[in-house]
Order: C-alpha cells, then structure tokens, then sequence
C-alpha cells in the first residue's frame, strides 16, 4: 500500500473526517518526512530502528488520536515534542481549524527543527525550546488539549501538566504496556477521569484520554 492509501484507511479506522483534502495533508506529511530524514543525519529526532517506518511508527500513531480531538479545542500543549510527534501530524490533519499549538522541547537542536517545519509548512507553531516548567501558564493562556507521546510516567506527566489544567482541559497521551501500572501509581496522588482507548498502532498500547485532574486531598 502506498502513504496515500494508508492514510485515508487509518482516517477511516480512528473515524477522522479531515476538512482538508487527504492529498493536501499527505503532501505535507512527505514534506516532513522529507525534513526529518534530512535532520536526522547531524540530530537523533526519532530512534534509527524506527526512522523506515515513518509512516506507520510515527505519524499513524499520533494521527489516531485525531477524532478524539473536540471541535471546541483551540490550543493544545505537547509535552516534549521531539521530533514532532503527535503535535506535527496533528497540526497538519487539523490545519484550517483555528487551533494553535504549543510544542515544548527543552533540546535546542530539536526546537530549531520543529521551527523549520512550522516555516516550510506554515503551520503557524509555537515552539518553546525550554522545560515545561519554565512555561509559564499566565503567558499561554487556557490551554483545552494537553498531548505526550514517549515522554515520562503517567505520574510525571500529571504533574508537569497541572498547572496548565482547568475545568474544561483533557489530556491525550500515547501509553504502553506498562499503563495499568502507571494509572495505579497515579492513583496516589491524583483524582481523575480516565478512558482507555486501545492504541491502533500498538497491540498493547492505549490513548489514555485523561480529563477532571485533581490533586488528591490529604
């Protein structure tokens, strides 16, 4: 199968009816395939293994999550983005939505890559090349959707985001086989509501859709 006809497959699978044609967004995603591959040989952006599925390991894994993503969403924050993933994919299938993306990445080198992909592509990012800590929450603003994929604990995760959190903010993030573990070490110190969404990508993987976080009394 091609990139084109997997695409529209995985599009059909997650039930993501873009308001993009799937041609556009798939000519992005070959333009960031192709700047990827191209920063890769003087910085690690993705692990080597993984770097020839592309399409598969890295941008079908964080396009899942995009019918989960609510109309009402207009800024969303992804925690150590990396090489770009969830948050480029997702910028690129939602582009046209009046969202706007917050990426945090402390690495200097990986924060100029996702600021050339935002120029190339005009995907209009906001790329913070700092700690999440260093963030300061009054400066972004409400922040509705929190993405991670690959970053920390479940429990490292909750605790970087919280200060970010409001009412009406959910989290997306990428788990592994290890979650059950990870939502129980939670359990500790937060209250939340959780769903479980099995990962497509990853047999024993799940989105965890993460909304109400609080702290836990006493």
């Amino acid at each position: 199968m091609t990139p084109e006809t997997d695409l529209i497959r995985l599009l059909e699978e997650v039930g993501f009816v873009p308001d993009r044609d799937v041609l556009e967004i798939r000519a992005e995603l070959l333009q960031f395939e192709e700047l990827l591959v191209k920063w890769q040989r003087i910085q690690n952006l993705v692990s080597r293994e993984t770097l020839n599925e592309f399409w598969h390991r890295h941008v079908f894994d964080s396009l899942q999550i995009s019918s989960l993503i609510k109309r009402s969403v207009r800024r969303v924050m992804d925690i150590g983005s990396g090489g770009g993933f969830p948050a480029i994919p997702l910028a690129i299938a939602l582009k046209g939505r009046g969202i706007e993306f917050h990426l945090i990445e402390a690495n200097k080198r990986k924060a100029a890559f996702l600021k050339t992909v935002s120029r190339q592509l005009d995907l209009g990012l906001w790329v913070h090349g700092c700690r999440v800590e260093q963030v300061d929450p009054g400066d972004l603003g409400q922040v509705d959707l929190i993405t991670s994929r690959a970053t920390a604990s479940l429990q490292q995760l909750l605790g970087l985001s919280y200060p970010f959190w409001s009412k009406n903010t959910c989290a997306l993030f990428h788990k592994g086989v290890e979650y059950r573990l990870e939502l129980e070490d939670s359990g500790a110190k937060w209250v939340f509501n959780v769903i479980s969404v099995p990962s497509k990508t990853d047999d024993s993987g799940v989105i965890l859709d993460i909304s109400r976080l609080q702290l836990k009394s006493g």
